[in-house]
């Protein structure tokens, strides 16, 4: 799906609403004066407020890290594929459990690609 490229200024946010930050190990491709991130990349979680039901209360299971599922199928970076406002991650728990997609909010305007 086509979308705009999403770079380290990019924000985003988990699905219980925890603040995503991007990282990109890529130094070569711009986009609004930031790394763009690929499928390589990471991105960490922050304020993730997500808790599990276990007897006698909850436990604190909230969003730490995730990972790119489906990125850009035509732009390359680095020979690594492009990741777009509209990729597909996974947001994960410290214990690696999946905890659903984050969604990119905000990204630069100016270069797009699928």
């Amino acid at each position: 799906m086509p979308g705009f490229l999403v770079h380290m200024g990019a924000a985003g946010i988990c699905p219980h609403a925890g603040q995503v930050t991007f990282l990109s190990s890529n130094t070569r491709v711009l986009v609004s004066g930031q790394p763009a991130v690929t499928l390589s990349d990471i991105f960490t979680i922050a304020g993730c407020p997500f808790q599990v039901p276990i007897p006698g209360g909850t436990k604190p299971q909230p969003c730490v890290t995730g990972r790119w599922l489906v990125p850009a199928t035509r732009v390359l970076i680095n020979g690594q594929p492009a990741i777009v406002q509209t990729s597909t991650g996974l947001c994960q728990s410290v214990e690696q459990i999946p905890q659903g997609p984050p969604t990119v909010t905000t990204t630069q305007v100016r270069v797009s690609g699928s």
